[in-house]
Parts: structure tokens; sequence; C-alpha cells
């Protein structure tokens, strides 16, 4: 699995849909969170708007990930296309900004087409599909999956019952 890919994986997942829980809820989480991946120095702080920057890219991405046909809405970030072997983005500048850009060009990478979020609404997890289909639904076959399959199944034997009351019985 590629680091990009992870990178994305992580950054996406900083909010759990599920619990309403989100690991970037200020600025110096914000902060703390880039700087403990490398993507800033030891010294860059973290703002309001950066904190806003962020939760735009990170549900932009996460809409972008569920590829549902719509163009999601990404924020504008300091990169620069540059050229070597093949076109690349690379951020320009330090600070939060080029950090959330190191993000943004990880995303641009060869293992998008692996990165997914979780078919289950109420989930929503991102995950790398490594498959080699790449035919991957959900973050947890035994959680995510089993509640899809399960609700599913209750929904076909649900249609297949009698009504209450009625009489198949003929006389």
């Amino acid at each position: 699995m590629e680091a990009s890919a992870e990178l994305v994986r992580d950054f996406v997942n900083t909010y759990s849909v599920e619990a309403d829980a989100d690991d970037l809820g200020t600025p110096a989480e914000l902060a703390l969170w880039l700087r403990e991946r490398a993507l800033t120095g030891p010294g860059d702080r973290a703002t309001d708007d950066d904190l806003a920057l962020a939760v735009a890219l990170r549900e932009g991405l996460r809409a972008a990930l569920r590829r549902d046909g719509r163009q999601p809405e990404l924020p504008v970030l300091p990169l620069r296309v540059t050229v070597g072997r093949r076109p690349e983005l690379a951020p320009i500048g330090a600070g939060v900004p080029a950090g959330l850009a190191r993000i943004a060009a990880a995303a641009s990478g060869d293992s998008w087409d692996r990165l997914k979020v979780c078919a289950e609404d109420g989930c929503q997890w991102a995950f790398v599909d490594v498959t080699r289909n790449r035919s991957r639904s959900w973050c947890s076959m035994r959680v995510c999956g089993n509640r899809t399959k399960t609700r599913a199944y209750r929904a076909r034997k649900q249609g297949s019952r009698p009504r209450p009351g009625s009489n198949t019985d003929t006389v």
C-alpha cells in the first residue's frame, strides 16, 4: 500500500461520521496532526481559517471518494505543477496551507483509484481497497458489510411473509 493513499485515508478519517467525532476540532489539533506526519514544521501554528480550509479539503475528498458522479468543490491550495518523469503537484511555501497542499498532492497519486469510502451511509470511513479487482465496498465486512447484508436479508424476508390475517387456505 502506498504511503500517499494511507495519508489521504488517515486525513479523511479524522472525522468519524458514525460517532460524530472530529480529531481536528481546533486549530491546535490540526497543527499537531500535520506536525506528527511531518507535513509542517515544529513552529507552524494553525488558525481558524486554516481549520476551515482543512475541513473543506477533508469533506471534499470524502465526497470525491464516494464516486457518485458529483464534482465536489475543493478549496484552493498553494500548489504548482512540476514536470519530471511525469507531471506532479507540489506544495508552494510552508506552514499549514502547504501541509494541506501536500495531502491534496498525495490524493493525485497513482493510488487514488484504490481509495474509497464505506458504502454504509452511516459510516463513510475511508479505506484503501487492496483487492485485485477493486471490488471492496465496505470498510469492514464484519461490521458495515454485515449490517448492510443483514438489513437486505430482513427486508427480503419481510416482503415474503404473508400478511397477518390473510388466509391462504382454500375450502
